[in-house]
């Protein structure tokens, strides 16, 4: 995938890396998550929750009038931005879609989506929707993928299982077996931008409790506790947007390293998920596992971006078991002084 003018290729400086979305991608974001608001926001998914038989209904069309399908995230680096900012914006609003998948799709297949898969034991989102799949493993080989159908009917029972359902594969022979670089990386990097944007969310929510939460006569957000749990949430969740858009460079740009690259945004997703959902459930306390706080929604439907295609220590030994010997370069790496400019 080559950079556009715009692109982050181009903000690479000698100063080091401008790791923001453009201005244009960064306004489409900011578009997507107020046409999802106006939409209904957070009652997407809980309408998708109570009828899952309805969840393509509810939120694909609201994407097609926002032109998310004529993004082409492999053709451009300003679509490549504009997706990422499309996905994190769905993250702000636990929509409960394959956003991500969708816009990962393969080119030379007849696909709606790529999901990355696990190679034992293969699993995604998809439950009752009537999509074409392609999946791809972590080591490198395609298959067409078809979502089992769960006892519990076309989608299974949402509340249990965030609409992951298990998948049947076809291996694809030849060159259509072998996924690309840019098919993995791709379908690797864009669910940890639909990750950002739950993590933003929750720490927005979390602000707004401990400012307006009083006791002992003050707000919540007065005591030291509270602000160093919040700081250290804050630190990852921070920490995970650079690292995103660093990862989003290295696809952009074709670097050899891509995969390394999106392996290890996937693991530092994956870790940031963990602190910053324990600190801002702790900080709700007792009612931030419950349904009337928008927390426990998002929380409930990061799982499968968290534990799909493999959790941490999978991930991390996944990493470990690619880089051998070589490690990691750029930012990921232990000279990130060190990238060229």
């Amino acid at each position: 995938m080559t950079g556009s003018e715009t692109g982050l290729a181009d903000r690479w400086g000698s100063g080091g890396v401008e790791l923001e979305l453009s201005a244009e991608a960064a306004e489409f974001g900011r578009t997507a998550r107020r046409a999802l608001e106006d939409a209904g926001g957070d009652e997407l998914v809980q309408a998708a929750e109570r009828e899952p038989a309805r969840r393509a209904d509810l939120v694909a069309p609201l994407l097609t009038e926002l032109g998310a399908w004529d993004l082409d995230a492999r053709g451009s680096a300003d679509e490549l931005e504009a997706a990422a900012a499309l996905c994190r914006a769905a993250g702000w609003w636990a929509l409960p879609y394959p956003v991500a998948e969708r816009l990962a799709r393969p080119v030379d297949l007849d696909a709606d989506a790529l999901v990355v898969v696990a190679g034992a034991a293969p699993s995604a989102p998809v439950a009752g929707l009537n999509l074409r799949l392609a999946a791809v493993t972590l080591d490198g080989r395609r298959a067409l993928a078809a979502a089992r159908e769960p006892a519990g009917g076309p989608a299974g029972d949402p509340r249990r299982t965030a609409f992951v359902t298990r998948l049947d594969l076809t291996a694809l022979d030849g060159a259509l077996g072998e996924a690309t670089p840019a098919d993995l990386a791709l379908g690797l990097v864009l669910p940890c931008w639909t990750l950002l944007g739950m993590l933003d969310r929750a720490m927005a929510l979390t602000r707004t409790y401990i400012l307006e939460r009083e006791q002992f006569g003050q707000p919540l957000a007065r005591f030291q506790g509270v602000q160093f749990q919040l700081t250290d949430a804050e630190v990852e969740r921070a920490g995970l947007a650079e690292l995103a858009g660093y990862a989003l460079w290295s696809v952009e740009t074709g670097r050899p390293e891509a995969v390394d690259d999106a392996l290890a945004l996937r693991l530092a997703a994956v870790e940031a998920a963990d602190v910053v959902f324990r600190v801002t459930h702790q900080l709700h306390g007792a009612m931030g596992f419950c349904d009337e706080t928008t927390l426990s929604w998002l929380s409930r439907y990061s799982l499968p971006l968290r534990r799909l295609p493999l959790g941490a220590s999978a991930t991390a030994d996944a990493l470990a078991a690619r880089l051998g010997r070589r490690g990691l370069t750029g930012i990921f790496g232990p000279n990130a002084d060190a990238v060229p400019a």
